[in-house]
């Protein structure tokens, strides 16, 4: 508390919005500062102030939440076990919008009116609209940074903070901060890894013999638009080339919320030939070949990127990680011209199939989304820019289980995923090179390490976005709710560091570790309990139980598949009084039972529920869902048994994981 009253007295009041500021205002001093306001920047604040330290989150745009709030609804999980703490806590009041214990696809306004609140109910100071302009260092620490105006570059203030936290996509702070990094891919030979650099694969692939040329079988007329003169390396060839971005589409096709899809104003046709030409020779059956048009609530979309040409902008984003605001501007311009244009061309181009143009028609921008920026959204999929060379280096054997690290502060369960990087010619085709999916073990820890600079380049700043990491590697960890669980790992660690008067290379990574577990939401409330098949005790089998290692919550799930009696008891013990909601997680299996049984026992009190399985709708974005069972008041000190049994089922009977969850 004094710490805030002390700040109040050296604080100048700062508007929350960019109208309101003046060219140049007076420094400020704070213990963490943010940069970069995406989803991971605002968790970090969130937890860094209810931890009682003062906070600062800079935004250089005008919007919270990055890609979370900017149209990729489609939540990339891997397995919703690596999702933790503040994040966990994001999609569970994502889903108490929509009625639900958790929801995993959403709106854009919807992500973005919760990083808002974020910001409101721990009265966040944030600054919109400023952006990095110098970072000044002492014997390896940030002593302060100045911010720039985004608009006009104008010099508007100096911020001084005990630690830093590197938010951004792009790792801005960091690479001012004279800390190493990288970018592109590395050759295999430098992590001795199977998958990294150049490599020519078959998926999102253009089918053999489409002509790359001007005028087909004719070299000398040149080549298509967006069509590389670079030769093919050999796979596994390093080089500083980027796998593709784009924007992930929120479109609509409710006639009462849907703008049309008019004609952009550097619209050209040409830009589209190659989709013409595979679409000669490969017809496809239906829009989703070309555009992967995942549904969101109230009739709207989540759009990546599918097939060989579709919404990734390939091969024309090499300058963005390092390029300077006006470059980068002109990438983001470009990508959005091209986008709008392959909209536009879907629906409009005489050429197209008309069963497609029919389609395209259908949607249109969405009225109640982004409207300070006509309904599209401002935050292009910056997929990958620089990456840390840090204190550690995580790479393909880390995702893989080869490697293992006793540090870890998060976990990753995504495939190592990369998009295309180049699209060339080969044999006189066209075609696309980079794209690599490549699955791992679930899930794998992910060292603090490598959210850590070297000791001998900076003390005072964490990086939990572009974290150190190899190109393939960076490709499972990737995600957004792996980055605000680091990103929460990373604020808890500034805090740790300023409590102790450490650098961030030395402290304590168990009491980091323990700090975590104990306090998820950062505020001291009654913890969750998990209780889960694969932990070392509290699980007793009886009967036949086969382990299934895909689709589960966690590692693995159990099944029992034949008629002979077999329970599965998960028992624990209450260490803290509260009304607890008893949840249960369905995996999706074929051949379910339609019905399972549960006997409750606690005390000297038990009782049976039976959970009717037959209409469960499990969403598509997700290996299964929670859920509940029954409620019950609990005591410190009570012992509780969760028994699942076969009995009487027909069909297969899961037994996965238990969650007990404070009423609130």
């Amino acid at each position: 508390m004094l710490r805030t009253l002390l700040l109040g007295l050296f604080f100048i009041p700062v508007a929350t919005s960019a109208q309101d500021r003046q060219t140049t205002q007076p420094g400020i001093q704070t213990d963490v500062c943010v940069y970069g306001g995406t989803s991971a920047g605002v968790i970090a604040a969130y937890a860094a102030i209810k931890l009682h330290h003062t906070v600062i989150l800079i935004e250089p745009g005008h919007r919270l939440g990055g890609l979370s709030s900017g149209g990729l609804g489609y939540t990339d999980i891997g397995n919703k076990y690596v999702v933790t703490g503040l994040a966990r806590d994001f999609y569970r009041r994502i889903g108490r919008h929509y009625q639900k214990f958790e929801q995993w696809t959403f709106e854009p306004h919807v992500a973005d009116s919760l990083f808002c609140d974020y910001t409101k109910r721990a009265k966040i100071t944030v600054l919109y609209g400023e952006r990095l302009h110098t970072v000044k260092k002492s014997n390896n620490t940030i002593t302060a940074i100045t911010l720039e105006n985004a608009k006009n570059s104008e010099i508007t203030r100096e911020i001084k903070a005990k630690q830093y936290i590197d938010c951004s996509y792009e790792g801005d702070l960091m690479a001012k901060a004279a800390v190493s990094y990288t970018t592109g891919r590395e050759a295999d030979s430098v992590y001795n890894e199977t998958v990294n650099g150049v490599q020519l694969k078959d998926k999102h692939q253009f089918p053999d013999n489409i002509d790359p040329y001007t005028i087909p079988g004719h070299p000398e007329s040149g080549l298509l638009w967006g069509i590389s003169p670079d030769s093919l390396q050999p796979d596994g060839t390093g080089d500083k080339k980027i796998q593709s971005y784009n924007f992930r589409l929120c479109l609509s096709n409710d006639p009462a919320n849907r703008i049309p899809i008019t004609r952009p104003t550097h619209y050209d046709s040409t830009h589209y030939e190659l989709l013409l030409r595979f679409l000669a020779t490969h017809p496809v059956k239906n829009l989703d070949a070309i555009l992967k048009v995942d549904a969101m609530p109230n009739h709207k979309t989540d759009i990546n990127n599918n097939g060989p040409f579709s919404t990734d902008m390939i091969g024309m984003n090499y300058a963005y990680p390092d390029g300077n605001y006006a470059t980068r501007e002109a990438i983001i311009k470009k990508h959005e011209d091209y986008t709008k244009g392959l909209l536009y061309f879907i629906g409009h181009a005489p050429r197209m199939p008309d069963y497609l143009r029919k389609e395209m028609l259908n949607w249109g921008y969405p009225k109640d989304e982004y409207p300070q920026t006509d309904h599209w959204t401002p935050q292009l999929y910056i997929r990958e820019a620089r990456r840390m060379v840090g204190a550690y280096i995580m790479t393909q054997d880390n995702c893989q289980g080869k490697t293992t690290v006793d540090d870890g502060i998060a976990k990753g369960a995504y495939n190592m995923d990369s998009h295309n990087a180049e699209r060339i010619v080969t044999h006189g085709m066209v075609k696309n090179e980079g794209d690599v999916q490549l699955g791992g073990i679930s899930p794998y820890p992910i060292a603090y390490r490598a959210i850590t600079p070297k000791a001998g380049e900076c003390t005072n700043l964490l990086v939990p976005v572009c974290l150190s990491a190899s190109h393939m590697a960076y490709g499972s960890i990737r995600m957004e709710p792996v980055f605000m669980v680091l990103a929460q790992s990373a604020a808890y660690a500034a805090c740790q560091a300023i409590d102790h008067q450490e650098t961030v290379q030395d402290i304590d990574t168990r009491q980091l570790q323990t700090e975590l577990k104990k306090n998820p939401l950062a505020d001291n409330s009654i913890r969750e309990i998990l209780i889960d098949n694969d932990d070392s005790t509290g699980i007793t089998l009886t009967g036949d139980w086969q382990r299934q290692t895909s689709g589960g919550y966690g590692p693995s799930f159990l099944q029992n598949t034949d008629n002979k009696p077999g329970t599965v008891q998960f028992e624990t013990h209450i260490q803290q009084t509260a009304t607890y909601h008893l949840y249960t997680y369905i995996p999706r299996v074929d051949h379910a039972a339609t019905s399972t049984t549960f006997h409750l026992a606690t005390g000297n009190t038990s009782t049976t529920v039976q959970l009717n399985t037959a209409n469960l709708q499990i969403s598509g974005q997700t290996s299964g869902e929670w859920v509940r069972l029954y409620t019950l008041p609990l005591n410190a000190g009570d012992q509780i048994k969760i028994t699942i049994s076969n009995q009487s089922a027909t069909g297969i009977i899961v037994a996965d994981a238990i969650l007990l969850v404070p009423k609130n």
